[in-house]
C-alpha cells in the first residue's frame, strides 16, 4: 500500500491535536481496513469528498476521550456527549480534511460538512470500491483512528 497520500493527513491530524489539545499523538501503524472489520468506536467525525476524487475521512473514538479533549477546550469538566463535544469532533475532523487538502493540491477536492455519528458500536458504513486506510493514533487518553479513503488516489496496492 503506498502511503504518500495518506502523509497530508496524519500531519493535519499531528497539527490540529498539537495545536487545540496540547497532545503529541503519536502515529501507529496504518492498515488497509476490511470493510467487515469493526471496532467499539462511541463517537465518529465524518467528511465527506468529492471533486476529483470521493471519498471519505473519519476521526472515530471513545467517548470519554472526547470529552476530556473538549474539557481542555471549554474550561470545565464534560461528562457527557453534548453539544460542545459534537461541536469539537466536528471541528477536528474539518480542520483535519481541510488542511490535509492542502497537502493534495494537484487534486480539486471539494469537502463535505461534517457529520457526526454517536452511539457505543455505532457501524461506519464505507463507499464500495474505495480501499480504506486506518491510521491509529496513540493519546494520553487512550488511542482514537482517523481513516482515509480516496477513490483513484489511495489504492490498495500489494
Amino acid at each position: 500500500m503506498s502511503i504518500k497520500y495518506i502523509e497530508p493527513f496524519v500531519t493535519a491530524a499531528q497539527n490540529v491535536f498539537r495545536d487545540f489539545f496540547s497532545e503529541e499523538p503519536v502515529p501507529l501503524k496504518p492498515f488497509l481496513l476490511k470493510r467487515e472489520e469493526e471496532k467499539c468506536w462511541e463517537l465518529s467525525g465524518i467528511i465527506g469528498i468529492g471533486g476529483d476524487s470521493k471519498g471519505v475521512v473519519v476521526i472515530s473514538l471513545q467517548s470519554h476521550i472526547a470529552q476530556k479533549l473538549t474539557a481542555r477546550l471549554v474550561g470545565h469538566e464534560i461528562t457527557s456527549n453534548d453539544d460542545d463535544v459534537m461541536d469539537t469532533i466536528g471541528e477536528v475532523i474539518n480542520i483535519i480534511a481541510g488542511n490535509a487538502k492542502k497537502g493534495l493540491e494537484q487534486y480539486r477536492l471539494v469537502i463535505s460538512l461534517p457529520s457526526i455519528v454517536s452511539g457505543t458500536d455505532h457501524h461506519v458504513a464505507w463507499p464500495a470500491g474505495i480501499p480504506i486506510v486506518g491510521i491509529p493514533f496513540a493519546l494520553s487518553e487512550g488511542e482514537f483512528m482517523l481513516a482515509v479513503g480516496l477513490e483513484n488516489i489511495i489504492r490498495a496496492e500489494a
